[in-house]
């Protein structure tokens, strides 16, 4: 079992930019599977972000595409979600996740008007 902890959210204004991260740890096997961002705002159904395999391949939701950047570290076990020009639409909480994790209790990311 893999065990993944969110960070990095907070309050921002409209335009600005956050970077979350996603700690993983409990499993020699953390470096070596997908790894997805997903978000869940207030009244709405959890939705995927952004994915990477294990080695490096990425994909986005098309609501992010050209604001977002998901990266990790595999020396680290971390994942990371650049977000750049964040809109008040994008206020959610975020959690990542893998096939190895269950859901962690996410970071909340708010985007002011």
């Amino acid at each position: 079992q893999v065990q993944l902890v969110e960070s990095g959210g907070g309050l921002v204004q409209s335009g600005g930019s956050l970077r979350l991260s996603c700690a993983a740890s409990g499993s020699i096997f953390a470096s070596f599977v997908d790894l997805d961002w997903y978000r869940q705002a207030p009244g709405k159904q959890r939705e995927l972000v952004a994915s990477i395999t294990a080695g490096g391949s990425t994909n986005y939701a098309d609501f992010v595409k050209g604001r977002f950047t998901i990266s990790r570290d595999n020396a680290k076990n971390t994942a990371y979600l650049q977000m750049n020009s964040l809109k008040p639409e994008d206020t959610a909480v975020f959690y990542c996740k893998s096939v190895l994790s269950d859901w962690g209790q996410g970071t909340q990311v708010t985007v002011s008007s």
